[in-house]
């Protein structure tokens, strides 16, 4: 892996690169230009996602349009394993930014790197923002490109305090899709925006979302499937449910899903979570993703997971697993009961000092169940 902006520079000048799974044998680029990276891994084992360049060079003549070229300076806090970290670099290079690679430095650091390096553009995950909240300002900070989960409305006003020049960008993704949709200053709060450039949208009956882009991947590496993206799905119908070795990604007449449910209203997108975790609680479908985004909107939370646990009256409950001030805690029970009554709510709060998560920044949510049934 590229530990540089110039070694990532020479890497993306091959027919064929990879960052992560060095282990694996080298992609393929013979017919085309392709690129593998991985997913955040978040349920289950990362993948490798194998994509044409061309589907990333696509975006990058959309996302110009933020002033992203010569003379920016851009920075991605996150490693290269991770997608999103690679892509702002990637396109940084490609438009003739300056670019700035800060997964070495604590986030402390990474605040100070951004004021004396003047950053200009940066593409980050809400997780890795609001690590880099604090004291002092960003005033060259222009653009924020934020995406890997749903923005709240507390980390939009510190990011208001810290920047208070930028421009908020919150876009729906995955490493499989790219950019799906992006939010401006007219999107409500609960929604992540409408279709990105160049995207076509719709939902299922069940609330699946379906897309079709220039920007699909062409398939996991090394599963066997073949060129999926490329307009040669494998089958009509392929994967389903998600997490841990299950794949919920489907292939349907060149539309692809990744599993996530959400809903449209006026041409904005709001997300419900991954049916792969939604949970069944007294025969009603929750989505913990949903009440994340509550929890982490409530004072006192610096971060937050929701889980199930084994129930005999129900089959099953829901813990809140969070980080943060533990004097809130009746509150924030009071706060769920009201929110989503009785029978939705999670009935317990468990508090952890550390946070695992995974080369992503995303919540390892395997290592947060573990820690609920100690051995």
């Amino acid at each position: 892996m590229p530990d540089s902006a110039a070694g990532l520079a020479a890497a993306i000048g091959h027919p064929a690169f990879r960052i992560g799974a060095p282990d694996e044998p080298q992609p393929d680029g013979h017919e085309v230009p392709v690129l593998e990276t991985l997913t955040s891994g978040s349920m289950g084992r990362p993948r490798r996602i194998r994509r044409t360049q061309g589907s990333w060079t696509a975006s990058f003549a959309v996302n110009a349009r933020f002033g992203i070229g010569p003379g920016a300076r851009v920075a991605v806090p996150g490693r290269l394993v991770h997608s999103l970290s690679l892509y702002g670099a990637v396109e940084g290079l490609h438009l003739g930014a300056e670019v700035h690679l800060l997964a070495d430095l604590r986030p402390d650091r990474q605040r100070q790197a951004l004021a004396e390096r003047r950053i200009t553009h940066l593409y980050a995950t809400p997780a890795q923002l609001r690590l880099i909240l604090g004291p002092g300002a960003l005033p060259d900070l222009r653009l924020i490109l934020i995406g890997g989960s749903k923005l709240d409305g507390g980390l939009r006003a510190g990011l208001a305090a810290l920047a208070p020049a930028a421009e908020v960008r919150e876009f729906y993704g995955a490493a499989e899709t790219s950019f799906v949709t992006l939010a401006d200053a007219g999107t409500p709060e609960a929604s992540v925006g409408r279709p990105y450039p160049g995207v076509e949208l719709r939902l299922d009956a069940d609330g699946r979302i379906w897309v079709k882009s220039p920007y699909l991947f062409l398939g996991y590496a090394g599963d066997g499937r073949g060129k999926a993206g490329s307009g040669a799905a494998p089958s009509p119908l392929v994967g389903e449910g998600g997490g841990g070795g299950a794949s919920a990604e489907r292939w349907r007449d060149g539309w692809l899903s990744v599993g996530e449910v959400g809903r449209l209203e006026g041409g904005c997108l709001t997300l419900r979570g991954r049916a792969g975790r939604m949970v069944t609680v007294a025969d009603q479908n929750v989505f913990p993703e949903e009440i994340e985004g509550f929890l982490l909107g409530l004072p006192g939370i610096a971060r937050a997971a929701v889980l199930p646990v084994p129930d005999a009256a129900r089959g099953q409950r829901l813990v809140a697993v969070v980080q943060g001030d533990r004097a809130r805690e009746a509150a924030i029970l009071s706060a769920l009961r009201a929110e989503l009554g009785p029978t939705k709510a999670p009935k317990a709060v468990v508090w952890r000092e550390d946070w695992p998560v995974l080369a992503s920044g995303k919540t390892d949510l395997c290592a947060l169940e573990a820690g609920l049934w100690p051995a």
